[in-house]
């Protein structure tokens, strides 16, 4: 029964759209256009605690289309998810948080965006897959270098 207590426990308790906007600032003209857009696409991720073993992971993404010096669209989204976490030794909390979290969150924040993106009147857009495993690195890579002591001579 010891053995039931301690085993790690991941429950997904709510995945939802946080923000979501959509901007064709351009329209009616813009649907005119035949260039192929050029994509921006930011993102970023973030997690806290809620309350004892509950955790709120959300994924920000913004997206922005332009043909020329015009914005064919613009979309923002945050997708979120609410996550029951116990019994995960705290060494490997940041991992599930900045890594596994946001792998369950993204293919619904890619579905959102593609969907809005669709309903403003343009074709589908489908979001690159994100190494999130490679961003919690070089996130941690950045952490370690802003603490090492500065040397002077």
């Amino acid at each position: 029964m010891a053995d039931e207590l301690q085993q790690p426990v991941f429950n997904i308790e709510k995945l939802y759209v946080k923000d979501l906007s959509v901007e064709v600032p351009n329209a009616p003209g813009i649907f005119t256009e035949r260039d192929a857009p050029k994509m921006d696409v930011n993102l970023s991720t973030e997690s806290r605690a809620l309350a004892q073993d509950v955790y709120h992971t959300s994924i920000t993404v913004t997206v922005t289309a332009k043909a020329g010096d015009k914005t064919m669209f613009l979309v923002e989204c945050t997708q979120a998810g609410v996550f029951r976490i116990q019994n995960v030794p705290a060494d490997q909390m940041p991992m599930v948080l900045g890594i596994g979290c946001p792998n369950i969150v993204f293919p619904y924040l890619r579905e959102t965006v593609s969907d809005v993106v669709i309903r403003a009147g343009f074709p589908p857009l489908l979001l690159n897959p994100v190494n999130f495993e490679a961003l919690f690195m070089q996130q941690q890579q950045a952490q370690q270098q802003q603490a090492e002591p500065v040397q002077t001579h």
